[in-house]
């Protein structure tokens, strides 16, 4: 479980996190929505220990993270970096292997556990007919998988993704997804994820957090959160919110009033 209280979050003088509070129960996927800038990936880094708070607190299973080192909060949460930059050279085995550091003897050398987790977070991202290739000779599909598996890998009851869909096509963005969502159930991990897609997170997220100006603006099942009136608010656009047709989740469309492409075309067909 993942409990956050009152954090802010400060760069030199400026407030980016303004008293967050928040929780994520295990087995249960949370994701966090809202504009750019507006403090999205900074919870993420804050979680992780990138960057320290400037007050509030983060409870990771009961334990408070400040007193953590970060061996020991490697040991407790897992993530998924927005940006991917692996090693070209290296095989997908030695990457997802990096999981495992948190865990290696003071030699630095991987034990039989330690390629055994590799092998299981290979089959459960489907990368083990990929195990001897080469970084490098990836698709992005398959690299974001790999920084997947090297999450899991690590074996913990926490996982934080920062925007995990990026330059990812609709395909390797469903299958992404429903295997955070399949692990998230199986392994009951409490999973934090940052989205840019308001239909992805109403569609895979438990729950939702819209955020606005380093707050929380609206917490709670996506139906609740995802509203034209609080999506006009925050992003400062008007939008039509309707029921999903098979789902029944929120699907966020333009209002209508975007001038389309082939105007007269677009007058014919009415």
């Amino acid at each position: 479980m993942l409990e956050i209280e009152s954090l802010s979050v400060a760069y030199i003088e400026k407030e980016v996190l303004n008293s967050v509070t928040m929780s994520i129960a295990s087995g249960e996927i949370l994701a966090v929505v809202g504009p750019n800038g507006v403090g999205k990936s900074t919870l993420i880094r804050a979680i992780s220990g990138v960057i320290p708070p400037k007050q509030g607190s983060i409870r990771a299973n009961g334990v408070n993270t400040s007193h953590l080192s970060p061996l020991q909060r490697a040991r407790l949460m897992a993530i998924v970096p927005q940006a991917r930059e692996l090693p070209p050279a290296y095989t997908v085995h030695q990457t997802v292997l990096m999981g495992r550091t948190p865990y290696l003897n003071w030699l630095g050398q991987a034990g039989k556990s330690d390629h055994a987790a590799v092998w299981r977070s290979l089959e459960h991202t489907d990368l083990s007919h990929l195990a001897e290739r080469r970084i490098g000779e990836l698709s992005g599909g398959e690299q974001q998988r790999v920084l997947l598996a090297r999450a899991l890998a690590q074996e913990t009851s926490i996982l934080l993704l920062d925007e995990p869909t990026t330059h990812l096509d609709l395909q390797h963005q469903s299958n992404l997804l429903n295997l955070v969502r399949k692990l998230s159930q199986e392994k009951t991990l409490s999973v934090l994820m940052v989205l840019h897609d308001l239909n992805l997170a109403g569609l895979y997220a438990d729950r939702v957090a819209l955020m606005s100006d380093g707050r929380i603006f609206s917490l709670g099942v996506p139906a609740e959160v995802i509203t034209a009136q609080n999506l006009s608010a925050v992003y400062h656009v008007p939008v039509n919110v309707i029921p999903h047709p098979d789902y029944g989740t929120p699907l966020v469309l333009p209002d209508g009033r975007i001038i389309p492409a082939h105007p007269s075309e677009s007058v014919q067909s009415s």
